[in-house]
């Protein structure tokens, strides 16, 4: 059986990243194997991911630091390419 991680800061992000990938299509579930879209949900992780990095700010490292800003820099532009290549496209699965 393989060892479950250690919990992290970073830990929890990339936990997060995964969720707003499969909403945004970039992944499969897990679950159904299939790559199922929710715009919705994608912008609700992706602003939680922002609410976490808002009430950190001062208490991350450096490392911890550029791993957030560069996944939600990422994250937000997979969401912006989305919403204007499907702009009636809000939830798709």
């Amino acid at each position: 059986m393989d060892k479950i991680p250690e919990a992290s800061f970073s830990s929890l992000v990339l936990f997060l990243t995964t969720i707003a990938s499969q909403h945004l299509g970039l992944v499969k579930n897990p679950l159904t194997d299939k790559v199922e879209k929710n715009l919705e949900l994608a912008k609700y992780t992706i602003d939680s991911l922002d609410m976490l990095k808002e009430k950190t700010k001062g208490n991350l490292t450096k490392e911890e630091e550029e791993l957030l800003g560069s996944i939600l820099n990422n994250l937000k532009l997979s969401y912006a390419k989305d919403k204007k290549d499907n702009p009636a496209d809000s939830k798709k699965t």
